[in-house]
């Protein structure tokens, strides 16, 4: 039986997605599940990383598989929530088999949505854990859900003009079964931009009234762009790609760092100093393919996912949303 695919980070065998979120603070988190484990990469850039468990993904470490990657909001505190996702997939008799017991490999990261909701509610170890019960390997829902919800992108002139980000996904189907998918929480510090059209989808708007675009990148270059960086929100841009090819822990880790140039072609500028930019890849299945070729379509999955997230959230916090933002 063929499997119908959905355009998203679940047409690739063995992951699961699931959200949960605080519709009252704007945060939320999202967990990608893979209960039989996927062996991990991960490739981080930018300046303002919050992680847990990421060392171990890395070539020369012990571990070579994870059961679940977290993506959450709340900033630091948002890591709490990884540990509800422990306790689901405990429970589960899903982990490292260390003898004594299992222990579920769950790596992190974090955005900063602190200052759109209630900074004093983030997600927590029942949210993590309540994002694993709403997980499945059906179609997954995008925008303003989960780790999304509290997404901003464009945050040269302070959060007043800011746009709304999302949490989007996509999947490419490469022919013979072998797929490869991403999953993008985006909250970045510059623009959203179309790579095909060069557009600018979301992202800064122009002082003092806010009804167009600045152009982060043309901004930076003048006196007021230079004078608002020290000002500039929080972001991190933060994903999972995944992949049904069967690749090794090296592999798996260069998949991570090819899906960076996703990310640059569809955000300008990507990796400042105020952005973690953080992606995870997991390798669940036996198909046989060359690691560029993953890499490649990594990225492109990866870009796509970016524009999907954006273009399907919507209004929340007093920042406009592209959907419905005339500019």
């Amino acid at each position: 039986m063929v499997k119908k695919l959905h355009n998203t980070i679940t047409d690739v065998s063995g992951i699961e997605v699931g959200h949960a979120h605080d519709v009252e603070a704007i945060t939320g988190c999202t967990v990608v599940l893979c209960k039989s484990g996927a062996v991990g990469g991960i490739d981080q850039r930018g300046g303002a990383p919050g992680t847990r468990e990421t060392d171990l993904l890395r070539p020369m470490h012990l571990v070579e598989k994870a059961h679940a990657v977290l993506l959450t909001g709340g900033s630091a505190y948002g890591l709490d929530a990884a540990a509800g996702v422990m306790a689901y997939l405990e429970e589960n008799r899903i982990g490292l088999d260390v003898g004594v017991a299992r222990v579920p490999i769950v790596p992190a990261a974090v955005l900063f949505d602190l200052a759109i909701g209630d900074a004093n509610r983030r997600p927590d170890a029942s949210m993590g854990r309540a994002a694993c019960l709403a997980a499945s390997g059906g179609r997954v829902e995008q925008g303003s859900i989960g780790a999304g919800i509290g997404a901003c992108v464009g945050s040269l002139f302070g959060p007043p003009f800011q746009m709304k980000g999302g949490i989007g996904t996509a999947s490419i189907d490469l022919g013979g079964g072998l797929i490869v998918g991403a999953l993008v929480a985006v909250n970045c510090f510059g623009d959203v931009v179309d790579p095909a059209s060069g557009q600018i989808v979301a992202g800064t708007r122009k002082p003092p009234r806010g009804k167009e675009f600045a152009n982060t990148l043309a901004s930076l270059r003048g006196l007021v762009g230079k004078a608002a960086v020290g000002f500039a929100g929080r972001n991190t841009v933060i994903g999972v790609v995944a992949t049904n090819a069967k690749l090794t822990k090296e592999e798996t880790n260069k998949v991570a760092q090819m899906a960076q140039d996703g990310l640059a072609r569809a955000i300008r500028p990507a990796h400042t100093m105020f952005d973690g930019d953080t992606i995870f890849a997991l390798s669940t299945g036996k198909k046989m393919a060359p690691v560029t070729v993953v890499g490649a379509y990594a990225a492109e999955a990866f870009s796509q996912a970016i524009l999907s997230g954006v273009r399907s959230a919507v209004s929340m916090g007093d920042r406009p949303a592209a959907q419905d933002w005339a500019g």
